[in-house]
């Protein structure tokens, strides 16, 4: 522990942003498992209310690698899960952030700062996170529906990979903006 101490001593600012990183780091791999685990059974539960229906939008055709599908910023086709996905997706990232969010602005940060300024860029920067990861699903989707043909082992791989990848974009994109937005100057005039 000395040379913890020492190091941060004689460089505060780098050992604040070794401990702000490793914190962010550690909360969002705890939220990112727990989204992966919300991925592994809330599609069938929204197809279970829904049932099969195809919602995408702008629906753009695509081919690649020989698969035919819809390129999407907000949905997916029905091959890819339809609304019952998009939900689930929605429904993970939603609760991810509600307890993200809290970690992030009180521990990581140790923010004092206005709070309703601060849910709301958070919230906008989960969008972006949904959007971006809705267009990456759009195409990972089909994909690995063509080459694999185990659906359990599909659903299992789509589910590790999608909250994987999505783990990666949040931390880029929101580590950014709670860098921001928890700043101890954040809404001060």
């Amino acid at each position: 522990m000395s040379f913890i101490n020492d190091f941060a001593e004689k460089h505060p600012k780098a050992a604040e942003w070794f401990r702000k990183g490793g914190l962010f780091i550690i909360f969002s791999y705890v939220v990112t498992f727990l989204k992966m685990l919300l991925l592994m059974f809330l599609p069938a539960f929204y197809r279970s209310l829904v049932g099969d229906a195809e919602w995408l939008w702008p629906g753009v055709p695509v081919t690649l690698f020989g698969v035919n599908f819809s390129l999407a910023i907000i949905g997916n086709d029905l091959a890819s899960g339809g609304l019952a996905y998009t939900l689930a997706n929605l429904t993970a990232i939603f609760f991810g952030e509600c307890v993200n969010f809290p970690l992030q602005r009180n521990v990581t940060f140790k923010s004092n700062g206005p709070l309703v300024p601060q849910i709301l860029a958070h919230l906008v920067a989960t969008i972006a996170v949904f959007l971006v990861m809705n267009l990456f699903t759009c195409v990972w989707n089909p994909v690995t529906n063509a080459l694999i043909t185990n659906e359990a082992l599909r659903n299992t791989i789509q589910s590790i990979v999608t909250t994987v990848v999505t783990g990666g974009v949040a931390m880029v994109i929101i580590f950014a903006v709670d860098n921001k937005i928890f700043a101890p100057d954040f809404g001060k005039k």
